[in-house]
């Protein structure tokens, strides 16, 4: 007997047998079934964690003075005040709606540069700094590489 009559024969008896066991035998399902639990998405759980605090609100409650501290800063005023001659300005408080300037870092002290920035300063407007360069500038980067 030829290889190819084997084949001939054999090929669809392996096909009947095979279609058989899949469906029959519920290997098919079982097979679908894993598969459909691979493809949900496992429940994940999540913890919820306390809200983050604003640090621009935070600062604020930090660097607030409470009332023992006001009152002591109102009375220095006062006595400020009263040094340089509460007269000498027809009555006019100087310290009116002023803050403590803030304190000073020592020179060794690397500092930020942003330091006396409002956080919400939003800076120079760089956007059309090279002005119409701006849009031929690798036209003119090509020429300063060759030379020209």
């Amino acid at each position: 007997m030829k290889r190819s009559e084997l084949k001939k024969i054999l090929k669809p008896l392996v096909h009947e047998c095979i279609k058989e066991s899949l469906l029959e035998d519920g290997l098919i399902s079982g097979i679908i079934s894993e598969v459909a639990k691979g493809l949900v998405a496992p429940q994940t759980i999540v913890e919820a964690s306390p809200p983050t605090p604003d640090p621009i609100k935070s600062r604020m409650q930090r660097n607030a003075f409470n009332k023992d501290q006001a009152n002591k800063l109102h009375e220095h005023k006062k006595k400020l005040s009263a040094a340089i001659g509460g007269g000498s300005y027809n009555g006019v408080d100087l310290f009116e709606g002023t803050t403590p300037a803030p304190a000073q870092t020592a020179t060794q002290q690397q500092g930020n540069p942003l330091a006396d920035q409002a956080p919400n300063d939003a800076g120079v407007n760089i956007a059309n700094l090279f002005g119409t360069v701006g849009r031929n500038w690798t036209a003119h980067m090509n020429d300063v590489k060759e030379g020209k």
